[in-house]
């Protein structure tokens, strides 16, 4: 059985045939999974203007959340653990990493082989984790090198976070631009959802 598949921007999802992907499971636009990956119930993944690439033995777990827009491609590697209820935005994840669940990891973070990223924790945009690196139940890892803290330590986590571009990286915008300006340009991004077609 095989979820829903949806052509995007003239793009259609690669599922390989020794791979699954749940009847509730949403497939969408560039997305290439590869042998032995697991897409379980509720999950999505959708390619907006980038791509999806899911390595070899990987399982997303159920209602995780994978996503690519232009300039942050998604790069999953070979036995990764997707944990439920994961929102990985345009981020990139080595092979043998653990994303457990209820964690957030934004555009332009890095994982290297072997990280651990525990319930709930947050990798801030544009940081790099190293090979190995465990971020703790709830903390919030920024930068890079990745600094890890506690989130009743905000004021330390946001003065990291604005060297870190988060509204540049995340909307393509400049800090201060208004919620209004803001969302017009997100509703007509997504607005391009009127032409998907169901392929599967």
């Amino acid at each position: 059985m095989v979820g829903m598949i949806v052509t995007h921007r003239g793009k259609s999802p690669s599922i390989d045939p020794a791979a699954t992907v749940a009847p509730s499971a949403v497939v969408c636009g560039d997305v290439t999974i590869g042998p032995g990956v697991r897409v379980l119930h509720g999950a999505v993944l959708t390619a907006e203007d980038g791509r999806i690439v899911v390595g070899e033995d990987t399982v997303v777990m159920e209602n995780a959340l994978v996503k690519a827009r232009a300039g942050h491609d998604v790069l999953i590697g070979d036995a990764v653990v997707i944990g439920p209820h994961v929102h990985v935005n345009g981020a990139h994840i080595g092979d043998e990493c653990f994303i457990a669940t209820g964690a957030a990891l934004f555009p332009g973070a890095v994982l290297e082989r072997g990280c651990e990223v525990r319930i709930r924790a947050v990798v801030q945009v544009n940081t790099v984790l190293a090979e190995g690196t465990l971020v703790p139940i709830g903390w919030i890892a920024a930068g890079t090198p990745a600094t890890m803290l506690p989130p009743d330590r905000h004021e330390e986590v946001w003065a990291i976070q604005q060297d870190l571009d988060f509204t540049g990286t995340v909307y393509g915008v400049q800090r201060g631009t208004s919620m209004r300006e803001l969302l017009r340009g997100q509703s007509d991004f997504y607005g391009a959802h009127d032409d998907d077609e169901i392929i599967g």
